[in-house]
């Protein structure tokens, strides 16, 4: 396509070149993937300025390049200066980000134009729900695609996550991928980072849900303040077909308020004034997957449900999955058999035994969220409840203190080991959660080999016992100094319980 044509609606002044007979063939923000015929997109980062790699672009062989104007590097002379003697355009624009999701659309043929895009934000339950209600499209026989913190999916083909809402050239390339493989279903995550940065410009949702807002990303480089954070949360309703609300959230007011007029408005949660809503909750344990039972009541399904994750929090998941899957037809037989044995990688993940026991690996990795987690499972668990956690390295230590001391006071026994060491000693790390445990009275022992640590507390364990292997959730790696090699604790889990059950 022609520069000016993927440039269409955007305003842009011209630096050097004719975008109206300068060809494109791809976007990239990434001067290291530029071939011939490419459009560099210069951003400026907040740990490298796109900016600086203008000419290396142009050297690759860039034919066009975007450059904001409000760049604090390269006047318009050394842009010309830099591409005289080639063949190259170059336009500066008032948002280079923004220009990059509408030129990377653009050039694809707007594959957001043909589908049916579910999208999920909100502080917790992004992850969790946008696994449910692709869980359920798969029962449903409804092929899928999936955008989010754990991984992304093109139909069956699993890719690595770097970012939970990638850049946006990364996004409509997964949409473009997705199209071609005859799916016309995406579910995303979408996060107040990927709104503020534009990566989700010019994204129609056939749905878009609100989990709830808490205290977050409130940092220099991500938002200054919660209502810079709860704005660019809204923003997802600018463009959609209907709002899923969660009524139970204390943002509800405010969020139906600013869908007023814009959208289908329909609320879910356990509140008597939620639209679809869960009562008569009641924990439940199915084998060795322990969950909870509740009974539905919305327009389209009513009846019992089971969901393989305990907690109410996980209700409030599986309700917002409900909603997306009641408005793309899927049947109610096909949501409760998925949801009866939905997983979510390293989200309360169950790990099959034959002993009695719950074994769960999950992502809390602070002490409010091992709080929380700890919380829920002692309303579940009959015997003992058996904690292992380490504290990652080159981050505040104060956390590892808190832990310590959370589990201590919330578990029966905890067993302390390395999580990612990074740079820092490992047994200095360690020395710091004792601190924190040992201003309680929880008994506790150190097994510093994480996979020994697994091993060690499912010999512990008796039926009855649930154990919690928390703080690394569904990443698949340990760092030591500058080593990075793999290891997942589901899978560590999966096979000590084989061993420790003689199947291995």
């Amino acid at each position: 396509m022609l520069l000016s044509e993927v440039l269409s609606g955007e305003s842009y002044n011209t630096i050097t070149g004719d975008p109206a007979s300068c060809d494109v063939t791809r976007a990239e923000s990434d001067s290291r993937k530029i071939t011939d015929g490419c459009l560099f997109v210069a951003i400026a980062g907040f740990e490298f300025d796109g900016h600086r790699f203008v000419e290396a672009a142009i050297l690759s062989g860039a034919n066009a390049v975007i450059v904001d104007s409000g760049r604090e590097i390269l006047s318009a002379s050394e842009i010309a200066d830099m591409a005289e003697g080639r063949d190259v355009t170059v336009v500066e624009v008032p948002d280079s980000r923004r220009a990059l999701a509408v030129v990377s659309s653009a050039i694809l043929g707007h594959p957001e134009s043909k589908l049916d895009i579910y999208g999920i934000t909100g502080t917790k339950g992004k992850t969790t729900s946008t696994f449910m209600l692709r869980q359920i499209f798969d029962e449903a026989g409804i092929s899928s695609g999936l955008i989010g913190t754990v991984c992304n999916y093109i139909g069956d083909r699993k890719i690595p996550a770097r970012l939970t809402t990638p850049e946006s050239t990364e996004i409509y390339n997964m949409m473009d991928e997705l199209y071609r493989s005859g799916s016309r279903n995406l579910i995303m995550e979408v996060s107040s980072l990927g709104v503020k940065r534009y990566r989700v410009y010019g994204i129609r949702y056939k749905c878009a849900c609100f989990t709830n807002l808490y205290n977050d990303h409130i940092a220099p480089h991500e938002h200054p303040d919660m209502q810079d954070y709860f704005s660019c949360k809204l923003k997802i309703f600018d463009d959609c077909e209907t709002a899923f609300i969660n009524i139970d959230s204390d943002k509800a007011p405010e969020v139906i308020k600013y869908c007023e007029g814009k959208c289908e408005i329909i609320t879910f949660g356990l509140s008597d004034k939620a639209d679809i809503r869960a009562v008569n909750l009641r924990k439940d344990r199915r084998g060795h997957v322990i969950g909870t039972t509740f009974d539905l009541i919305s327009p389209q399904y009513n009846g019992e449900v089971f969901v393989s994750l305990p907690g109410e929090f996980s209700v409030h998941n599986a309700l917002c999955a409900i909603c997306c899957a009641m408005k793309a037809g899927v049947s109610f037989d096909a949501i409760r058999s998925a949801l009866a044995k939905c997983s979510v990688p390293g989200r309360v993940q169950p790990v099959p035994n034959n002993s009695g026991i719950s074994i769960l690996v999950d992502y809390a990795h602070n002490a409010a969220a091992l709080g929380s987690v700890l919380d829920t499972l002692r309303e579940y668990t009959e015997g003992r409840l058996i904690t292992m956690f380490g504290c990652g390295g080159d981050r505040p230590r104060d956390r590892r203190f808190e832990m310590g001391e959370v589990s201590g006071l919330k578990s029966d026994y905890t067993i302390i080991t390395t999580d990612n060491p990074r740079t820092e000693d490992p047994d200095k790390i360690i020395e710091d959660i004792i601190t924190g445990i040992s201003k309680t009275t929880g008994k506790y022992e150190v097994v510093s080999d994480r996979a020994s640590a697994i091993a060690r507390c499912i010999e512990l364990a008796k039926s009855g016992d649930t154990v919690l292997i928390a703080g690394k959730g569904h990443e698949d790696y340990q760092i030591f100094g500058k080593t990075k090699i793999h290891f997942d604790d589901y899978e560590t889990a999966v096979s000590a319980v084989a061993k420790a059950e003689g199947r291995e």
